[in-house]
């Protein structure tokens, strides 16, 4: 077997949740059972190809209402370039609204997540359109570009749900911070407004140094939130917070994709290190 074969293997296994819908429904039973909840994404990108976009929003009402059927504790995450924001902003919100109306209906949780710089301002302005008629929506933010802190205040004005990230951007001028340090200072201020303005958020890192941080804040302001990992990393930490009783979110994608899904967190440092880590602690 090559090395690549090895490595595709151990990704599938570790940090995807498999290639099929049954696959990634097994993979979220399992971390159910041990306390934790799932946001399950299903993988692909930037499309352009109107039948690739259908397929995958008919692939994502076919997830919310399988989760819902098995009694899968969790919600889905996608990503506005794969439900036609590449081809124009109507298709994209046509089909947000879609899956949004399906999973509203059956009592679910849709998280959009955030991609190139380029999207951020039609992403926000999708999602808190939908807001006005639905309230099972979250939105991820990404501490890493400079407009964060505005986009949530913008976002809690409207009483939306936000998914705190640090993001993987590479360094722009005017656009995104630099240096990790600042990343995390824009972090902790980002949080800290939530905790002072947003009823509802989730802090997805797996720094501990900000999760020790959020704890402290929730007990300063009375206040419980989410946390947020991605599968197969720092897992003993994310059974430690669930063992505490804190409301525990385990982001995991699927499907054909996985490669290219593996190679880019591979490419995103802090990631590569939490991954090397986690393949030496089993």
């Amino acid at each position: 077997m090559s090395f690549a074969s090895r490595i595709g293997i151990v990704f599938a296994k570790k940090w995807i949740g498999g290639i099929t819908i049954s696959d990634a429904l097994r993979e979220s039973e399992k971390l159910n059972v041990v306390g934790e909840k799932v946001i399950i994404n299903y993988l692909g990108e930037e499309l352009t190809d109107s039948a690739k976009v259908r397929k995958t929003v008919n692939m994502y009402i076919e997830i919310l209402k399988d989760m819902e059927s098995d009694g899968v504790q969790g919600s889905i995450a996608v990503k506005p370039t794969q439900l036609g924001l590449n081809i124009n902003y109507r298709t994209f919100f046509s089909n947000y609204e879609k899956i949004a109306d399906c999973a509203d209906g059956i009592g679910m949780f849709v998280w959009m997540d955030m991609e190139d710089y380029m999207t951020v301002d039609s992403s926000i302005k999708a999602y808190i359109s939908l807001l006005k008629k639905h309230k099972n929506l979250g939105i991820c933010i990404q501490a890493k570009l400079i407009r964060s802190l505005d986009d949530i205040m913008l976002i809690c004005k409207n009483k939306g749900v936000v998914r705190l990230v640090k993001g993987a951007y590479r360094a722009r001028d005017h656009i995104t911070y630099s240096q990790k340090s600042e990343v995390d200072r824009n972090y902790l201020r980002c949080m800290g407004y939530l905790f002072k303005n947003s009823a509802k958020f989730m802090v997805a890192t797996h720094d501990s140094r900000i999760i020790d941080i959020a704890k402290d804040m929730e007990k300063r302001y009375h206040k419980k939130v989410m946390f947020g990992m991605l599968k197969g990393i720092r897992q003993k930490l994310a059974q430690e917070l669930v063992s505490e009783h804190e409301d525990m979110h385990i982001y995991m994608p699927f499907g054909e994709e996985w490669l290219n899904y593996s190679a880019r967190r591979l490419k995103e440092l802090e990631h590569s290190v939490l991954i090397i880590r986690s393949i030496i602690s089993g």
